[in-house]
Formats: structure tokens, C-alpha cells, sequence
């Protein structure tokens, strides 16, 4: 019975999700035909290509932005969610709306509204020299710095929805509960209620870093040319180069990147359940 309950949940792993990463993989063992396809036979060329000496960069930087990203989201998010259960419900409710109300707006248009607000010409650059807090030729585009502010901006209602779905029901109870046995506001915080919330922080680390992981307008238009990421590289080698091998050899790098950690923490967590049993039955 549980098997049949759980096997449309499978199926769509498997068509949506397992088959296409497959032949991702598979590609990359193709050789690049000379219109810009995908050749006969098989080959590890591909795989020799990606011994360039500028990818361990590309993608050590690909890595440092999208954990600062997921770090600094879950910072800001914690608070928030925090703040925005203890609200009355009218306000939490107008709060929530201010939150997803970004995403009325193109995804485009709010990246080229940063561009615009940290121009060199902009006001707050301008507000910046003028309190001398930064010389006049520093440059706030263009630069590892921009792209991360604008990857905060963007994941941040990403983090902050499941962290708040999960305080939403966690029992505040317990908190004064810790309180009366003698913990102190910051020790009930961290020991009771991140723990509660253990579900909506996972959700809030896989819906940030994995899509931070895969950036490519983001850094495409506030980075460069001196601020790749993977994900111009796969875009690069598929529309310019037209080598479809090259770009699935990067997007399989990528997708092990992506399901690396995520897989650690499936075989943990069963190991863990597996103990849990074992003790109970024992």
C-alpha cells in the first residue's frame, strides 16, 4: 500500500528529474559534430576539455557565492520568520504580501533596477564618495560583491517562506517553558527553537543554494567577464561554442555539485532513523 501511494511521486523523479540528469551524462561522452550538434560514437575528449586551467576558479567561485548566499539568507530569515509569527495575524498576513511581492515583478527588470541603483553615476555611489567611505574610482558594479547582493535580494523570499511555515507551528510554549528552567533568551533560542524549526531551515538551504548554484543572468549582468559562474560557462559553450558535450560535461559537474550534499544528507538521515529503530526495539 505504501509503495502505490508513493509511486507518482516516483515516477516524476524519474521522467522529470533522474532521466533528463541521464542524458545529460550521457552527452558528455559524445564527441561535438561540426554543425554544432551531437556527433557519432563515444569519446573522453570532452572530459579531457574540462581540464581547463580557468574551471577550478569558475567553479570555487560558483561554490563561495552560492554558500554565502544560502548563509546570509538563512541569517536574515531566521529573525524575520521570527518576527513575523509574533505579529497579529492582520499584519502578519500584509507582511507576507511584502515579502512575495517581488515576484510580481519580472525577474529581469529587477536585476537591471540594481544595475541602475549601483551604477557609477547612481545615488548611491554618489552618497557613498560624498561620506568618503569609498574612493571615487571604485567601481560597486562589475564585481563578486554585486553579484552576491543581488543573489541575497533575490532567494531571500525563497528562505524566508519555509522557515516561516515552520515556526508558524512550532509550540512558542516551550520557549517559556525553557524559561522558567532557568535558560536565557539567546539559549532558548538557539537550543529550542532552531531545533523545532529543523524542517523549514533544510527547505530554506535546498531552495537557495540550488538555484544559486545554477546562476547565470545574475552574474551574466552584474559580474562580467571577470565573475563567471558555472552557469555562463554552460550557457557559453551551448550558444556560442555550440558544443553540447563541453556544456553537458560542465552541467554534470554542476548536477554532482547539487546532489552531492543533498545525498550525505539522505544517507545520514537514514542512518540515524535506522538507529532510532534498532534502539526501540531493543
Amino acid at each position: 500500500m505504501e509503495w502505490w501511494l508513493t509511486a507518482p511521486t516516483l515516477v516524476w523523479l524519474c521522467v522529470f528529474f533522474l532521466l533528463p540528469t541521464l542524458i545529460i551524462g550521457v552527452i558528455s561522452f559524445k564527441p561535438a559534430s561540426v554543425y554544432g550538434g551531437i556527433g557519432e560514437g563515444w569519446t573522453l575528449e570532452t572530459l579531457r576539455g574540462l581540464a581547463q586551467p580557468s574551471y577550478p576558479q569558475i567553479i570555487w567561485r560558483t561554490l563561495w557565492l552560492s554558500v554565502m548566499t544560502t548563509l546570509i539568507c538563512l541569517v536574515l530569515a531566521i529573525p524575520v520568520s521570527y518576527w513575523l509569527v509574533t505579529l497579529p495575524l492582520r499584519w502578519r498576513n500584509l507582511m507576507l504580501l511584502l515579502v512575495i511581492l517581488p515576484f510580481w515583478t519580472n525577474f529581469l527588470i529587477r536585476i537591471f533596477a540594481w544595475k541602475t541603483i549601483l551604477h557609477p553615476e547612481g545615488w548611491v555611489k554618489q552618497a557613498l564618495v560624498a561620506l568618503q567611505w569609498i574612493a571615487p574610482e571604485t567601481s560597486l558594479l562589475y564585481n563578486e560583491g554585486s553579484i552576491l547582493l543581488v543573489l541575497v535580494y533575490t532567494y531571500l523570499p525563497f528562505a524566508i517562506l519555509p522557515i516561516y511555515a515552520a515556526a508558524e507551528k512550532f509550540d512558542f510554549n516551550l520557549l517559556y517553558a525553557a524559561a522558567d528552567l532557568g535558560a536565557n533568551r539567546l539559549e532558548a533560542f538557539v537550543r529550542i527553537f532552531l531545533p523545532g524549526i529543523r524542517i523549514g531551515l533544510i527547505t530554506a538551504v535546498l531552495v537557495v543554494l540550488i538555484p544559486a548554484l545554477g546562476s547565470y543572468a545574475i552574474p551574466d549582468i552584474m559580474g562580467g567577464p571577470s565573475s563567471e559562474m558555472i552557469g555562463n560557462k554552460i550557457a557559453q559553450r551551448t550558444f556560442s561554442d555550440r558544443n553540447l558535450p563541453h556544456a553537458s560535461g560542465l552541467a554534470s559537474i554542476l548536477a554532482i555539485l547539487v546532489l552531492t550534499p543533498v545525498v550525505l544528507y539522505q544517507l545520514r538521515t537514514g542512518l540515524a532513523e535506522r538507529k532510532r529503530r534498532e534502539g526501540r526495539s531493543r
